[in-house]
């Protein structure tokens, strides 16, 4: 069951359950005690705390009464500890490497031994529905102002529950034991920022200022996966598990064109490589850990999941049902990112503010 954090006028924020276009006051509806009490919170983080069990029996409350979505308010589902984005689409990578390093090797040397990933900015992670003001930034030596490549990102977010001790590696094994489920994520990017501050140390200000996540987190044993081809180079023992992914369609959509169709199956590590690789160096897990999936792209042309990619940076402008173009994001333009089961995320530009 879809769980996530609402309210009604005049009323706290609480956890509900979604059920087609209402949602379910589990609080109202569990017995009093403990349970009732984990519901009454403001976030998920206590029920995600509580273990599994905790949430086996907040979906089982499926007499709670119901209200309408409409007169209610969603609000974010957990308050986030760290954000991890990693870079997990093979398609992704390939074609970010091809349009910035032509003529050799498109992935990076270690891209195909780890889960590459940086640590962003837990305290910009934002509901589905938040507007997004342009940001500004360093657009090159002596240059500062809002952004002209302003882009989306289609991804998953693992919304870790159960916490890891510090020092102590999660086995890949039990890594899913720490995962409560998956949201839609949009990790905005600012290109030409991003381009003139990456190198050396990678994404700061280009990817800071927002990401947005969908408004329900689904538990992972309610989305399907499929078994993938074997990783080559086999990677070290401590990664290494029988290759598989969640098979989930994914679609972007530009102010009601969609402009691309994908699957989670294109991601080449799963999220317990991403879990296993984040602790080996003895760093913990918190609940309420959000990781990124990384952009999830495709083979096909119309298979790729951010703006750089279909536009080629730019060179090839997309076509919208209006019959305008698209290379980047302009001010009103409205993103919605959609996933089987997961629901969406969506969001609109707004002008920089000075």
């Amino acid at each position: 069951m879809e769980l996530g954090v609402f309210s009604a006028p005049g009323e706290a924020p609480r956890v509900g359950a979604r059920r087609g276009e209402e949602v379910l006051d589990l609080a109202v509806g569990a017995p009093a005690g403990p349970l009732r009490e984990l519901l009454a919170a403001p976030s998920l983080n206590p029920l995600m705390a509580a273990g599994a069990d905790a949430w086996v029996a907040a979906s089982a409350l499926e007499g709670a009464p119901a209200r309408p979505l409409a007169e209610v308010e969603l609000h974010l589902p957990f308050a986030v500890a760290d954000y991890v984005d990693f870079y997990s689409s093979l398609h992704h990578a390939t074609n970010a490497g091809r349009m910035f390093r032509p003529g050799g090797d498109p992935l990076p040397p270690n891209w195909r031994h780890l889960p590459i990933g940086y640590h962003g900015r837990a305290g910009t992670v934002i509901p589905s529905g938040t507007s997004i003001a342009r940001p500004s930034g360093q657009l090159g030596p002596g240059e500062c102002g809002p952004t002209r490549r302003l882009d989306v990102e289609l991804e998953l977010g693992f919304v870790i529950g159960r916490p890891s001790r510090h020092g102590e590696p999660v086995p890949i094994e039990r890594a899913l034991d720490h995962v409560s489920g998956v949201v839609l994520l949009n990790d905005w990017s600012a290109r030409d920022i991003q381009a003139w501050e990456t190198v050396p140390l990678g994404p700061f200000l280009a990817k800071s200022f927002a990401t947005s996540i969908s408004h329900w987190v689904v538990p992972l044993d309610a989305l399907a996966r499929t078994g993938r081809e074997p990783q080559e180079p086999a990677p070290l023992p401590y990664l290494r598990e029988d290759p598989w992914a969640f098979d989930i369609a994914l679609e972007l959509e530009l102010n009601g064109t969609v402009l691309a169709r994908t699957n989670a199956r294109e991601l080449y590590w799963s999220v317990a490589q991403q879990v296993a690789h984040l602790t080996a160096n003895g760093a913990s897990l918190r609940t309420g850990d959000l990781l990124g999936s990384g952009t999830i792209s495709g083979p096909g042309r119309h298979e790729r999941g951010s703006l750089l990619e279909l536009s080629w940076n730019g060179e090839e402008p997309v076509a919208l049902d209006d019959g305008s173009t698209r290379t980047f994001l302009e001010d009103g333009d409205e993103v919605v990112l959609r996933g089987a089961g997961l629901g969406e995320v969506r969001g609109r530009i707004e002008p920089a503010r000075a």
